[in-house]
């Protein structure tokens, strides 16, 4: 789903996923789920390991779904500003991907 102009959103990914998002041109990822939130969740550190292997930026700016301020979403818009596009971000829960760019825009 397409939240901005080369801006995409999508709920858990693993690491086919980033194989898959790079073949597609994307450049960078940034997972906003906290490591270990679901068991069988891939850890951030495997799928950065995976990105930077496939040319791309990964970041992992974990916030809690549920939790989010005005704070973290001042700070989650100030990591994306300079990330080469397109750009991914993912989350379980695609909504709480979804509510984090809407208040940081």
């Amino acid at each position: 789903m397409e939240l901005a102009p080369q801006v995409f959103v999508s709920g858990q990914i693993f690491e086919e996923d980033v194989r898959l998002l790079a073949k597609q041109g994307c450049r960078s990822i940034v997972c906003t789920e906290p490591d270990s939130a679901v068991p069988g969740q891939p850890q951030s550190s495997d799928l950065a390991r995976v990105a930077e292997e496939e040319g791309m930026v990964f970041v992992h700016f974990p916030v809690e779904p549920g939790a989010v301020t005005a704070g973290d979403a001042e700070a989650f818009a100030s990591t994306c500003e300079p990330l080469k596009r397109p750009v991914h971000v993912f989350s379980r829960s695609v909504a709480h991907a979804i509510r984090l760019w809407e208040m940081s825009e």
